[in-house]
């Protein structure tokens, strides 16, 4: 069960292992939003949490697919008083034991890394130093395999990799949040603007289609027939109710933003019955 946790009315999910599964097995998206450990000052490659849109994630949910939960207002300011245990003698002795067993197999391995890359040069060292010996008028026998010279190597304990988790090992206490409720953690339930960007969202996504948000080309979602990492969104859509006018201005304007970034303008409603409807704006001779 994928796990997505409510924060001030956003979906996040922290679990890598569920952020992979929902997109390659359900074709959701969603935006990484955290800062790469490797990198904390850049906003370019982003990491974990994973945000879904409230859309994303109700669909999720309906399906049967995911549960949405919190953490009790006390956990947001400190750690649980009722996991008094993170600075235990024995846990302290646990994670300095793994430590040193970590850095044992790290300087193994480079130790056996830098041998191999010597190893591969040796050919190359061993013709320069008799270059050098004949430039000099030495004689005698060639040096040995400067790999069986190499003295014992160190890695600096400060050099070494260390394993940054992306959850509590111990989650604590957690609430389940109904998204058929209204309430604080999910505002949503019940307003009739995300009822039907829901319903168009569920329904474009039933259709197969990958679906984003449209902020950037100033629609609701953006529509791509593939995984938005191979693919151009071929729809920009725009979620309006079935009877709100829409002047002309609108349309025009709609019109031409489609047509200079390339994309078919959706016009999306929902009927009495539930069932989405679509109009769909392009100029005239766009191929």
């Amino acid at each position: 069960m994928i796990r997505i946790q409510i924060l001030e009315g956003k979906a996040f999910v922290w679990n890598y292992a569920d952020a992979r599964q929902i997109r390659e097995e359900h074709r959701i998206v969603g935006t990484l939003v955290g800062a790469l450990a490797r990198k904390p000052r850049q906003n370019v490659w982003l990491g974990l949490p994973l945000q879904l849109l409230p859309e994303e994630a109700q669909l999720l949910v309906e399906r049967g697919l995911a549960i949405l939960f919190k953490k009790p207002a006390s956990q947001h300011l400190g750690r649980d008083p009722d996991q008094n245990l993170s600075s235990s003698p024995e846990k302290v002795a646990a994670y300095q034991k793994g430590l040193e067993e970590s850095y044992r197999e790290q300087l193994q391995l480079a130790a056996e890394q830098r041998r191999a890359v010597l190893g591969t040069l040796a050919q190359r060292i061993a013709q320069g130093r008799a270059k050098k010996r004949r430039q000099k008028g030495e004689e005698g026998d060639p040096p040995p395999n400067p790999a069986d010279l190499e003295p014992s190597f160190v890695l600096p304990q400060e050099s070494m990799m260390v394993q940054l988790p992306t959850e509590r090992a111990h989650p604590g206490q957690e609430e389940v949040v109904d998204w058929r409720l209204p309430s604080q953690d999910w505002p949503y339930a019940g307003q009739e603007d995300h009822e039907m960007r829901c319903c168009i969202f569920r329904n474009l996504w039933e259709r197969g289609y990958y679906i984003t948000s449209g902020g950037k080309f100033g629609g609701d979602f953006l529509v791509y027939p593939g995984d938005p990492m191979r693919f151009h969104a071929h729809y920009i859509a725009l979620c309006i109710p079935k009877d709100a006018p829409l002047s002309l201005q609108d349309v025009v304007s709609a019109g031409r933003l489609g047509t200079n970034v390339k994309k078919t303008v959706l016009l999306c409603s929902v009927d009495q019955d539930g069932t989405a409807i679509y109009t769909s704006l392009q100029w005239t001779g766009m191929q």
